[in-house]
Parts: C-alpha cells; structure tokens; sequence
C-alpha cells in the first residue's frame, strides 16, 4: 500500500495482527504551505469480494475527495464529514441511504448519526424512511440544536425517529424520496432472495427442525457477510474533530429497529482536546449493531485514544471492551470493526515562529473477515484505498486485524 503524499509512511498491511507503530516524520523539504486536513472514512465491516473491490474502493475514494474539496474550501469538520457521507449514502454498493437493505416488510429505513467534536453536539435518526441521505437530517438537527432553546424554552430534539424523523427533515427543507426510487436491482434481488429463505423455513416442522431455524437466523443476521455501516472520522486545520456514521440496517431486520448508527456513544464519537484530553479523538464504527450498542464501542475507543501508544490501546479495547466484554459473554462471535484517528497540535521547534503542525495518527481495526477503508489528506493529490482482511486461519468474531498510518499537517499560523 502507497505512503500519505507529504505524509509519514504508513504501515504496511500484514498477514498477521500488527503489535508495532512506527513514526516517521516527513522532511522539512516536503512542508506544504498549508494544512487543509485529513479524512478517513470506511465502507462497512463484513466481507468484501474481490469481485466487488473495484467499486467499494472507487466510493471511498470518492467520498475522500468529497470531504478534501469542502476542507480545502475552508470548511469545518463537520460540513466535510457530512460531505463525505453523503457519497457513501450515494452509492449503490453500500448498506446506506440509496440500495440499502430492505426491512421484512420489504421497506428501507434508515439510521445516521453525527458529532461535532468542537462543542461536542450530537444528532442521530433511527428508522427514517423517504430520505435519500439521513446524513443531512442528523447534521441539520445538531445544527439545529446549537442555535438553542426553541419557543416556550423547549429543549431542541438531538435524536428523532420514524415518521417524526421523517416530518422533521420536510419541513427543515429536506427533500423526501420515495423508498422505491432508494432499493436498487441488487437490494431487491437481495430481499426476494431472503423472503424465500425464510418462508421455506416456516415450512419447517416444529421440534428438532425450531432450533436449527434459530441457529440460521442468527447466522444471517449477525454474519460476517454482512455489510453494515459507512462512516467517517475527519480534523480540519483549525483541529477540530468530527465523526460521521450511516447505515440501512441488517437486511431484513424488524421494521422500526435502530442500529448502532444512531444510537450515542456507539456508531460515531467526536472529542476535541481539552483540559481533560490531551488529544482530540474520532471514531466511526461499523458491524452488528447489536454488538456495538452494548458496549458503546465508539465512546470506548475515543477514551482510549488517551494513552501514550494509540496502536497499543486501541488493540486493547477492540480485545477487552469488545471481543471479551462482559456484555457479549453469551454470544459465540463478535462483529465490529472502527476506524480512529486523534491528533495534537506538534511541540517541536519550527523553521519560524509561524508555522505550527499537527500530528495526525489514523487506525482501522476490525474482527469481521473484511473492512474497506479509504484516506487522504488536504495536501494528498489522491485517496489511498485499502481491504484490510483478517489473516489466513483466522476465525471472524474472535480475533482482529488492526493497521493504520500517521500524517503530520504543517500550516501557516495567521
């Protein structure tokens, strides 16, 4: 895999689960003029065929770019990062917004969430139909929130569901969609196929067969062949964070569920530095969402980020809060995957007093079979792609891959 333009070398992907993280500064020679940003974004943790490489690499280099045009225009975290998933929710290939999967009653309902790091604002929606992109509700209900109190000093919604969701969006002037105009050939063959699945396991008799018709559902819905979410993990060159995630849901899933990609402290987290934080943080995740929601993977991995050696501790909350949690004891697999990234402003000395940095350290991590990733930086003339894959022998659900890159941002200090 190619090194960040302008950027440290990144780590090379390895057959076996890396332990190491390396440092390696770009040279002085290589500084840009100014620092823009970095984005990160994932297509979903599951299993990516080869077959389909192409395409899902083609979206997050895609949804990359989306977020650098908006960074290097001088926009905030925030509006790059919802750019970015608005991309991904575009995309015919993934599990979010337009082609995603269809509930059993054969509808598409959908689940976002967003955080702005800065002031720490949250908006998420659960189980949204007609909306091409619930990306843009969840962004415009914390933006909604941080303009304060509403009329009679009623606190402003962070979370909507539903049919309020989708009323809510209308009249905030998001244009409705039809969910017909949002399946796609593949979803729709996907759902007939999965109808069929599940009417000739009715037809089972009771008995010897009850079990083997549970086993098999819970197969299909917590397997690893499942693309879940899409998210999105972003600084700007003001150091803000900001945390994006997306998704139509598990395929076939009871109308009104709500996946981790709306619930708080689960699908998206974004913290800037402050007194308390060293650094500033962001995470994204992805998998079962069952999984997920239980142990608030996404809050768990931003504390995380606290400790000296990044690699290091995000290996360890991916091994202690999830794979071994307390929470998941009783199930057989566990499916996830994040991606993170945190960043400080840089202490060494500079050429002249005017130039500051910041040092950017991005990660992947997942125990599904396959999580596709996409990065690039405001300095970068192109996204970098990468199918990270869970080595050879393996078993998905009960052991991880983690890789990831550091990029260090120089800017001229006004």
């Amino acid at each position: 895999m190619e090194s960040l333009i302008n950027c440290a070398e990144e780590q090379q992907p390895s057959p076996v689960m890396t332990n190491s993280w390396s440092k390696q500064e770009a040279g002085r020679s290589e500084m840009p003029k100014c620092a823009g940003g970095f984005v990160l974004v994932h297509a979903g943790a599951g299993y990516h065929s080869e077959s389909k490489a192409k395409e899902y690499k083609h979206v997050c280099k895609r949804a990359c770019q989306r977020a650098v045009d908006q960074l290097r225009a001088g926009a905030l975290a925030v509006e790059a990062v919802t750019a970015a998933l608005v991309e991904l929710e575009d995309s015919p290939f993934t599990n979010a917004g337009m082609g995603s999967n269809l509930n059993l009653s054969g509808e598409i309902e959908c689940d976002a969430s967003i955080m702005d790091g800065k002031s720490l604002h949250f908006g998420a929606v659960g189980a949204i139909s007609g909306i091409k992109n619930p990306v843009l509700v969840a962004n415009c209900l914390l933006t909604e929130a941080q303009k304060g109190k509403l009329s009679a000093g009623r606190i402003p919604p962070c979370f909507l569901v539903g049919r309020g969701a989708h009323d809510w969006a209308i009249s905030h002037g998001i244009p409705p969609c039809p969910s017909e105009k949002m399946a796609t050939k593949f979803s729709l063959s996907a759902y007939k196929r999965n109808k069929r699945k599940m009417e000739m396991a009715e037809k089972m008799d009771a008995g010897q067969n009850q079990e083997k018709k549970r086993r098999q559902s819970s197969e299909n819905e917590n397997g690893s062949g499942c693309l879940d979410t899409v998210g999105a993990v972003v600084v700007d060159s003001e150091g803000n964070v900001a945390a994006a995630v997306s998704s139509g849901g598990l395929a076939m899933k009871h109308p009104g569920r709500v996946g981790q990609a709306a619930h708080y402290g689960c699908g998206s987290w974004a913290e800037n530095a402050c007194n308390m934080n060293s650094y500033s943080a962001a995470v994204s995740t992805s998998g079962c969402g069952e999984h997920l929601i239980r142990t608030m993977l996404a809050r768990e991995c931003s504390a995380a980020m606290q400790s000296e050696d990044a690699h290091q501790a995000l290996l360890e909350a991916m091994q202690n809060k999830f794979i071994s949690s307390p929470f998941l004891a009783s199930e057989d697999r566990v499916l996830g995957g994040v991606i993170v990234l945190r960043c400080c402003r840089c202490v060494e000395a500079q050429p002249t007093p005017n130039i500051q940095g910041a040092m950017v350290e991005f990660l992947w991590s997942h125990t599904t079979e396959s999580m596709c990733v996409g990065y690039m930086s405001a300095q970068d003339s192109k996204a970098k792609t990468h199918i990270s894959r869970l080595p050879p022998g393996t078993v998905p659900g009960k052991s991880l891959a983690i890789e990831g890159g550091v990029c260090q941002l120089m800017g001229i200090v006004d």
